[in-house]
């Protein structure tokens, strides 16, 4: 006889999530290497390590203990110092060491070195998300570095290095780099174009006085920024110290607090005459950083596709060994249809953003133009969703801060947000169409025709071809991105000869569809959904 105590209560309890493969037990994602060629035995190796217990763990440590900005030391000298907790800093070193930062440039992986990090990136979003942050635009700063090939020289070796050095030194002192972007400001946010920071030319140089509203990863060794000169706004490199070693004129004013993304610095700054040199031309500022944002966007897609799956993990890892009204949640019919549609989802999705990923190695410029603003919106707005209902399934547990989903769900909405937010993806999507009208058709039609393999999607591709071309074209911006995005995921399945295509097709794109994950009518594909899942 017990004693009716919490200690006594300890059966039926799912078991902690932990070193789990999280390459090998992700059938979609595991498909997706073999069919692009990527090398599995690294790619298993790296999953086991974000998997592990240990690495899990450094993830919940980051985000308890968030980053401090110390301004100035106990003299009152101006140091600009954000402290990180040693957490992070492990969480830095690893995914600099998988070359997350680096691999896509650095020749390592000649064969899809896009597709490859992609993968990478996804496995250790699972982990930490907020680390990713100087990873991802420490990557992405080639594509903006590209147009200042002198720069880029002078940079590119310790940017490409694999050796997270921490030290707040000048970035020729320093075994390895991250870099950061700071584009908006607190009067204009995503209008870019109404900036009203200077950047004043003196000698070979310029100095940037202003501010920026939102600046990520402020301890990182130099920043991508964006302001005025004399030819209209421009793209600079600002180092966080000047040549003669001197601190540059960075004046951190606070840290953001957070709905989540706790681990990561977001600062608020002041530039006061800071050293600055131009990359790309004069006057070409947001065309210049574009090619930075493209892939970052790319890079939010991934990421959450990855959050997502974890997210799913978690409500697998509780309903496989967790009994309620004497039968395991897995084998109530109610539970299953949930989890199977998500599981669905996570199939279209994964093929999506690993789609986008070859066509980037590919360098089918005309699907990456106008598909990553829409796989962005597409992917990175259903991942609260996804999120919530993986939380759901763990119950009342799943809401408290001593299991990872509470994280996972604040976390959850970000990379919809960041390089921009749903309207301003639609309205992307919107331009593009309309500035490369013949590229976009043949986008379409090939998308259409891959899709239509699996589906029926013409009556939705008729409706966009319509609203495009009506006065409602910005009106209806997010149907015409969302319809986009939707067509190219059932054309990604279509075109693995996945056994879900037709299954998404019926349950995403047929009319009388509700909303919530569980209300679709998946019949025999749930078991082999389910089967698919449960390999994690």
């Amino acid at each position: 006889m017990t004693s009716g105590f919490l200690e006594d209560a300890s059966f039926n309890q799912s078991p902690d999530f932990g070193d789990a493969d999280l390459f090998n037990d992700d059938k979609p994602l595991r498909e997706a290497a073999v069919r692009y060629g990527l090398d599995l035995k690294a790619l298993a190796a790296c999953g086991k390590d974000y998997g592990s217990a240990e690495t899990l763990d450094l993830g919940r440590v980051a985000n308890e203990n968030p980053p401090k900005l110390r301004t100035a030391d106990g003299k009152g000298n101006r140091i600009d110092f954000v402290e990180f907790h040693p957490a992070y800093h492990a969480l830095m070193a690893k995914s600099i060491g998988w070359g997350i930062h680096s691999s896509a440039h650095d020749g390592s992986e000649p064969a899809s070195p896009m597709t490859s990090r992609a993968v990478r990136l996804y496995l250790a979003t699972q982990a930490e998300s907020g680390h990713l942050c100087p990873v991802t635009m420490t990557h992405a700063c080639i594509g903006a570095l590209e147009a200042e090939p002198a720069l880029l020289a002078k940079w590119r070796p310790k940017i490409l290095s694999r050796q997270y050095d921490p030290l707040p030194l000048p970035w020729w002192e320093k075994s390895g780099l991250t870099l950061g972007m700071g584009m908006t400001e607190r009067q204009g946010g995503t209008d870019v174009r109404a900036n009203i920071t200077q950047a004043m030319a003196v000698g070979d140089h310029v100095e940037i006085s202003g501010h920026k509203w939102f600046m990520s990863a402020p301890m990182c060794d130099a920043f991508l920024v964006l302001a005025q000169g004399d030819g209209g706004l421009t793209c600079y490199l600002m180092p966080r110290y000047r040549p003669d070693g001197s601190q540059n004129g960075l004046r951190f004013q606070r840290l953001k607090d957070k709905l989540g993304n706790k681990s990561n610095a977001s600062s608020e700054v002041e530039f006061h005459a800071a050293y600055a040199e131009r990359v790309g031309p004069e006057g070409a500022g947001v065309r210049t950083i574009i090619e930075m944002v493209n892939l970052t966007r790319l890079d939010c897609a991934i990421a959450s596709a990855g959050q997502m799956r974890f997210g799913l993990s978690q409500a697998l890892n509780h309903i496989r060994n967790r009994s309620v009204f004497q039968r395991r949640l897995i084998d109530q019919p109610a539970m299953r249809a949930v989890v199977a549609d998500m599981a669905l989802e996570l199939e279209a999705q994964v093929a999506l953003v690993f789609r986008l990923a070859h066509a980037v190695d590919k360098n089918e410029a005309a699907y990456t133009r106008l598909l990553t603003p829409a796989v962005k919106y597409l992917v990175c707005k259903s991942t609260p969703q996804v999120v919530y209902e993986s939380l759901e399934c763990l119950g009342g547990n799943g809401y408290t801060e001593d299991l990872p989903m509470a994280r996972l769900y604040r976390e959850a909405p970000l990379n919809a947000i960041w390089e921009g937010s749903g309207n301003v993806m639609a309205l992307d999507v919107l331009r593009v169409a309309g500035r490369q009208r013949e590229a976009t058709m043949e986008t379409v039609t090939a998308l259409a025709r891959a899709a239509s393999q699996a589906f029926d999607v013409q009556p939705l591709v008729s409706a966009l071809e319509r609203t495009l071309k009506s006065r409602d074209a910005e009106r209806r911006a997010r149907f015409l991105c969302e319809g986009l995005a939707r067509i190219a995921a059932l054309a990604a399945l279509a075109e693995t000869n996945s056994p879900f295509a037709s299954l998404y097709g019926e349950t995403r794109f047929a009319g009388g569809r509700f909303a919530q994950f569980g209300t679709n009518d998946l019949g025999s594909a749930e078991v082999a959904l389910l089967d698919r899942a449960f390999a994690a």
